[in-house]
């Protein structure tokens, strides 16, 4: 199949790159604002160059990957919805959740999948932690505990057009207590602090917060993030169930050391990057979306999915602000 891919940032380029090892894959046509990117793209992996967005969807395209920047999320959307090309596309759906909310009405009806990238959805544990939680293996769920902390804080250009670390970061952890636990919160009190980077506090952002999540059913889901891990990146998820406890992210490459005496574990060297972390996740995740274009699966993570993690964020975010606990029904009321 044929693939475009608009955006060829950090992250376009990379998508570029496993898109081009993927043997469903014959050929990619890429289209980026930068001309020297659109370039580079071309000669490392042979791909076509347009030169615009609409000339990418005109290219005889299966499928369009959108790695753009988040203001163009929603015109790339419903333009390869429009052109009845399946797209996938980069959290978030839209700047705003208002946003957010056009775009799945504008494509309400039409008969073209569309998968937004969370890529925790595709990662071997986390596959495993929801299957065994499904499997009724833990027994009835009472506590989860997620945690994403960074290595370092992003650049101040990018904190700024961010919207908040609950909507640029933890969002990933409201995602993935959604798909592993197959619950929805209900409630949610955030806490949120800066004693890091300055830039961060002049942006109206913490650089490190926690949130407590009343799930539907009772179980109390315990999110951790931060912008300062200098040990490296770290994400973890335990699910605490009355019959038995499961954990993601405990192995050798845990950015996390013991001052147990004698313990040797972890014994790796720890992650630093998410590219790290997730490599192989990213490489399922494309492969996902070549079986969504050839019809042979439906999307795994829907607009309505990450409208869902989204309301959670925006919950957080009014929490921390107004420090009281916020229903996520309030905040999709408002």
């Amino acid at each position: 199949m044929r693939i475009g891919i608009l955006g060829l940032g950090r992250i376009g380029a990379f998508h570029a790159e496993t898109l081009a090892s993927l043997d469903a894959v014959d050929s990619l046509v890429v289209a980026d604002p930068f001309a020297d990117a659109a370039r580079s793209a071309a000669e490392r992996f042979g791909a076509d160059i347009a030169d615009s967005p609409e000339a990418v969807l005109a290219a005889g395209v299966d499928g369009v990957v959108v790695a753009a920047a988040t203001d163009a999320h929603p015109s790339l959307i419903l333009a390869a919805v429009e052109a009845g090309v399946p797209v996938f596309c980069e959290k978030p759906v839209a700047r705003t959740m208002a946003e957010g909310v056009e775009v799945l009405k504008a494509i309400a009806g039409r008969d073209v999948p569309v998968q937004i990238g969370f890529n925790r959805r595709f990662d071997a544990a986390f596959v495993a932690a929801r299957a065994a939680v499904r499997r009724g293996e833990l027994g009835k769920l009472h506590t989860v505990r997620s945690t994403t902390l960074d290595p370092a804080p992003p650049p101040a250009a990018y904190i700024a057009a961010s919207g908040g670390i609950f909507r640029d970061c933890s969002v990933h952890d409201f995602d993935v207590i959604r798909w592993v636990t197959g619950r929805e919160v209900s409630e949610v009190y955030a806490v949120g602090g800066n004693r890091g980077a300055d830039f961060i506090r002049e942006a109206g952002d913490a650089d490190t917060t926690g949130a407590i999540l009343t799930l539907d059913d009772g179980t109390i889901a315990v999110v951790s993030n931060s912008r300062h891990n200098a040990r490296g990146y770290d994400v973890r998820m335990e699910i605490h169930g009355f019959a038995d406890s499961i954990a993601v992210g405990l192995e050798d490459k845990l950015p996390l050391r013991s001052v147990e005496p004698g313990a040797t574990f972890p014994a790796g060297t720890p992650h630093d990057f998410f590219m790290d972390r997730f490599a192989t996740a990213y490489r399922t995740e494309l492969t996902a979306f070549t079986e969504v274009v050839a019809g042979a699966r439906p999307s795994p993570c829907t607009i309505e999915d990450a409208l869902e993690a989204g309301w959670i964020a925006e919950a957080c975010t009014l929490s921390l602000r107004e420090h009281r606990p916020v229903t996520v029904a309030e905040v999709r009321r408002g």
